[in-house]
């Protein structure tokens, strides 16, 4: 039989984002949002209806809630080439969001050495996080296969036999989806071996090659899928739901001593090293894809024309409206204002590609202004490292990464932390009750610093929602938030998804 056809007209990509929907691409700054300690009642009741004080939840229901998306896994006997420092995974998720619009995922290449493990940060809903969620890894593995591996798999295709798994997942990969929805994504995926095929890799693609085409490629794929018409309406309102929304990515590729982080949006990696006197440092693996990154805003005004310098970046935000700067999906800021029209139309404004009329971004003449391709660092793994820690922007707009490198480490050695100077009374203006109540907080956070969370996300959602002011967790502070409603809740913090990844410092030696 002929090759997959492969004379879809792409035109040039570029587009906008979901104009009329707010996320948390969209949400204020963590320096503009009001403190949850003004808490919902401060709310000035000429100008919206008195909200009844929310009942604050008990020590259970608050263990509960923080337990609830809670994921563990031993990594230790688990015989597969390239896992030989891998140990295990602690993995959480607390929504803002209902649903969450982030997602994560866990798997080793079944083909081939190493584990893959990532978070993906949506945003326009949950669609675009996903479906990379279920279908990155795949894409991954089949760039790193060798030809001889690649030519078996199209093989068994064109024969009609089952083609294997390319991964096998190991955590949280979302929903399956339908029949005929899995059929059309294995037909794009079976075309990207087909043309890595041509390609003639030999023994497959290097890591850091691998990882980035098969990012843009899913990207690409995704594009393509909202562009044509399937057999059913449910499958075009989904594949275009997929492409106007969006999500970011940050995901490790671990092969014994050898990590790959690969990163497009503003989800961050950590590598938590403990030195020779004992003590835990941080050394960041991404850099966030957003204004805040002087080498992103000099690329994005490189790309386009000088009259657009002062429009391609607004207030921080791409066009004035999406923070991340890479990002999957998001079409709005990848397709011509032409293709943009002609999907819309056939789409229908309420078909499930937006809730409102569909909006043209101003200052939009040159697309595309968004791209997923990811950013790679690579870091010959050491006795000294001891864990990654990849987590999505809703934790690290609160903690810093010092922060929580120091708490992983002390969770992993079970040791308390050390205490906080008490607040100075010259300095700070407390009344008598308030220093003692701060007081005896700290010390019973100083006895149980973890609040007995077996899971070491778990521990870091915890500080992340309930933190002090001293870098304790409230527990006040923790059930008043874990309290509020939904809508007032995405003003306060965003979706949190941790997952840890333990190395195992031995593993190092095995490798030599």
């Amino acid at each position: 039989m002929a090759r997959i056809s492969k004379t879809l007209i792409l035109p040039r990509l570029a587009s906008l984002h979901k104009a009329s929907v707010v996320s948390a691409s969209y949400r204020l700054p963590i320096y503009q949002r009001p403190s949850l300690l003004s808490s919902v009642a401060s709310a000035s009741p000429s100008r919206a209806p008195a909200r009844r004080q929310p009942e604050l939840l008990s020590p259970l229901q608050v263990n509960n809630i923080l337990g609830e998306h809670e994921f563990t896994l031993s990594l230790s006997g688990l015989d597969h080439e390239g896992l030989g420092s891998l140990v295990g995974l602690h993995s959480n998720q607390l929504p803002s969001n209902t649903p969450s619009e982030d997602r994560r995922a866990a798997a080793i290449c079944l083909s081939g050495p190493g584990a893959l493990i990532g978070v993906f940060d949506g945003h326009g809903g949950p669609a675009c996080a996903q479906a990379v969620s279920q279908r990155l890894f795949p894409y991954v593995s089949a760039a790193l296969l060798p030809q001889r591996t690649l030519e078996k798999l199209e093989v068994a295709a064109e024969a009609g036999d089952t083609v294997p798994d390319l991964v096998s997942w190991l955590g949280p990969a979302g929903e399956v989806p339908g029949r005929q929805w899995a059929e059309r994504r294995a037909w794009s995926l079976r075309t990207f071996w087909q043309e890595l095929l041509d390609l003639e890799t030999g023994e497959g693609l290097p890591p850091h090659e691998a990882l980035v085409t098969a990012f843009k490629r899913l990207d690409l794929d995704i594009s393509l899928e909202a562009q044509v018409h399937s057999e059913t309406a449910g499958q075009n309102r989904l594949a275009r739901r997929v492409a106007f929304s969006g999500c970011t990515a940050c995901m490790a590729y671990v092969d014994g001593t050898h990590l790959y982080i690969a990163n497009a949006g503003d989800s961050r990696a950590v590598l938590g090293m403990r030195t020779a006197n004992g003590t835990w440092l941080a050394q960041s693996l991404t850099n966030d894809h957003s204004a805040q990154n002087e080498r992103e805003l000099v690329r994005l005004q490189a790309e386009h024309p000088v009259k657009e310098c002062d429009t391609v970046v607004k207030q921080g935000r791409l066009l004035g409206l999406l923070m991340p700067f890479r990002a999957f999906g998001d079409v709005r800021f990848k397709w011509s204002l032409e293709l943009q029209k002609r999907v819309i139309e056939e789409s229908g404004l309420h078909s499930g590609v937006a809730t409102q009329p569909y909006l043209f971004l101003p200052d939009y003449h040159t697309p595309p202004y968004l791209t997923a391709e990811p950013e790679i660092t690579y870091h010959q793994l050491g006795p000294e490292d001891r864990f990654v820690v990849i987590a999505t922007d809703g934790l690290w707009e609160v903690l810093h990464r010092q922060d929580v490198v120091r708490l992983v480490g002390e969770h992993l050695d079970q040791a308390p932390a050390i205490p906080a100077p008490p607040p100075n009374p010259l300095v700070c203006s407390l009344t008598l009750g308030d220093m003692l109540q701060k007081l005896k907080a700290r010390r019973e956070a100083s006895e149980n610093p973890t609040g007995g969370d077996r899971n070491s996300a778990t521990m870091l959602v915890r500080h992340t929602v309930g933190r002090d002011d001293w870098g304790g967790v409230d527990p006040q502070r923790l059930a008043r938030s874990l309290s509020l409603p939904e809508d007032l809740t995405r003003v306060y913090r965003d979706d949190i998804t941790v997952t840890v990844i333990y190395l195992d410092p031995n593993g190092f030696n095995r490798h030599q």
